[in-house]
């Protein structure tokens, strides 16, 4: 479903990305961890377009993504990203914040769009929020909202980036939970995040970036039980000490 070779980018004279090789099949769940400003959120960022690399190549399918606004929108049609911060419209209520995007640039019927809202709203357990407004709403649950309306376009992939990090503590789980109940679903999914327990429970393959490289990739187990790099075993002991 994805394939990046030698993707290299940079921000200037900085190289952030540097020879990444990734390759994720249809239906596998993949979690990259890493220290800040190791080029994980940078490395999914590129699968969509929303980052320009400038050396290698990238395949969602057996589309090659490159500068064309027909190839990016169509890969963007597969491809469901959702982010740190929920980027909702504050002046909508959770059913507009779904359906705006469809009807509008999609000419999706209104009736059919607020029917797949509804149906998406109910997948994450928030159908009764609405008619609220995201202010009305938690942190967990507007990252929820989040979720929904990334599945009304009905992805093939969908990208997490730090999805939690944004969030008080306890409301953690409760995305955490609708995004296990994803995972549980077959969806390809490629999740950048620091919740080690639950790249434990959901991933297939866990992979380590560290300085713009992949370092180290394995099965959770022996991800987490047999690391094998210095710099792996370091990040472990930091993150499952607190």
């Amino acid at each position: 479903m994805i394939r990046m070779e030698n993707v290299n980018k940079w921000y200037g004279d900085f190289h952030v990305l540097k020879d990444v090789n990734l390759n994720v099949k249809k239906g596998e769940k993949v979690v990259i961890c890493g220290p800040s400003g190791s080029g994980k959120s940078t490395t999914i960022r590129c699968l969509n377009h929303l980052e320009k690399f400038q050396q290698g190549k990238i395949f969602i399918g057996e589309t090659e993504l490159i500068e064309d606004v027909k190839i990016v929108r169509h890969i963007r049609s597969k491809v469901g990203m959702v982010f740190q911060h929920f980027n909702l419209f504050p002046h909508l209520s959770v059913l507009e914040n779904l359906v705006i995007a469809p009807t509008w640039v999609h000419k999706k019927p209104r009736k059919e769009a607020i029917e797949t809202a509804m149906y998406y709203l109910d997948r994450v357990k928030i159908s009764d929020q609405a008619n609220k407004y995201p202010n009305q709403l938690s942190g967990g649950q507007q990252q929820r909202v989040a979720v929904a309306r990334c599945l009304c376009f009905n992805p093939e992939i969908m990208l997490f980036d730090e999805p939690t990090s944004a969030l008080d503590p306890e409301m953690v789980s409760e995305v955490l939970d609708v995004m296990v109940e994803l995972a549980d679903e077959g969806i390809t999914m490629i999740c950048v995040t620091h919740e080690m327990g639950f790249a434990k429970k959901v991933a297939d393959r866990v992979i380590f970036m560290d300085g713009g490289q992949i370092i180290e990739e394995n099965e959770p187990h022996t991800f987490f039980e047999q690391p094998e790099s210095d710099r792996l075993k370091l990040f472990l002991d930091q993150i499952l000490s607190h």
